[in-house]
């Protein structure tokens, strides 16, 4: 491994961030740095090597056969660096890093979360927010709570509860609601990102897509609820992400129904990873504030997943 001795391990994991993400600006989210730097590691490890690894072209880097060649093997080298850095945390009793998509941080982790912290004071919990999908068995990340159809291969899954969607509004849009085809009267606020769409709640009462009205089209869902907060229009919401804001009455859910999407949340763990009693905990207590701070209306539950 003496030629090592000559080339530095930032390069490295720079040009194989570059290679597999397909730009300079990924890998330099992905590592943390700056553009400029991760360009500046790319240009040293080509000095290095004495070959070039990328063409430049209108900004772009292109990989070059070199590269194209190298690229498995760092990619490989870096997992095993990564694993080999995540084996020093786990089987720990008193920390868990937790992986979620930020939504679901945001919306409802944040508020329950001090409920474990009093159940069990000596685990200290970090939450990375983030929508990509992570390997717990390749990473230094104990439990993923995500969102889907499910099953996951390769990991261990437990379904955790359904996704369940309904409408909610401003107080002063919902006394313009008297019945579910008054929704088409109103704004629609979208995301085009959702996994689910309006037929899932409209077909309940026979009514199609078609009645709905244009509206404020936001990328994110917490953007959405904000703008249904903010009298913007109707959203069709779920559980997770509106619970707080109907039980505080900043949106009214003029409907009971809550059909469920098909989709449900899950808690991940690494197939190979040892249980421990931090993460036991955890699931545990998951499992029972999920259920219990839901407080579905009666009828809500009609429609079975």
């Amino acid at each position: 491994m003496k030629n090592l001795n000559r080339i530095h391990l930032s390069g490295l994991r720079a040009v194989e961030a570059v290679a597999r993400l397909g730009s300079v600006k990924a890998a330099a989210d992905e590592l943390g740095v700056t553009v400029g730097a991760v360009s500046q590691q790319v240009h040293k490890t080509e000095a290095q090597l004495g070959v070039q690894l990328f063409e430049r072209q209108n900004r772009l880097l292109l990989p070059t056969a070199h590269v194209l060649a190298m690229q498995p093997h760092l990619t490989s080298a870096m997992s095993s660096l990564s694993t080999a850095i995540a084996t020093t945390q786990r089987g720990r009793e008193d920390a868990l890093t937790i992986s979620v998509a930020p939504v679901f941080a945001g919306k409802w982790l944040v508020w329950h979360l001090k409920n474990f912290n009093k159940m069990h004071p000596g685990i200290r919990v970090r939450v990375e927010a983030t929508v990509d999908l992570v390997d717990p068995d390749m990473s230094d990340v104990d439990l993923c709570i995500r969102v889907g159809k499910g099953p996951y291969p390769g990991v261990k899954a437990e379904q955790l509860l359904h996704q369940r969607v309904f409408p909610v509004c401003s107080p002063a849009l919902a006394r313009q609601i008297k019945e579910p085809k008054d929704i088409g009267k109103l704004p629609i606020i979208r995301d085009p990102g959702q996994m689910f769409t309006w037929k899932t709640w409209l077909d309940l009462f026979g009514l199609d897509e078609s009645i709905l009205q244009d509206g404020p089209t936001f990328s994110d869902g917490s953007l959405c609820l904000d703008a249904a907060i903010a009298g913007h229009g109707v959203f069709l919401a779920w559980e997770t992400l509106a619970v707080y804001a109907v039980k505080s009455g900043q949106v009214i859910a003029p409907f009971p129904e809550r059909p469920a999407t098909g989709s449900a949340y899950w808690l991940v763990s690494g197939k190979n990873a040892p249980q421990t009693k931090a993460k036991k905990a955890f699931g545990d207590w998951l499992r029972e504030e999920l259920q219990g701070s839901i407080g579905r209306p009666k009828g809500a539950d009609m429609v079975e997943a």
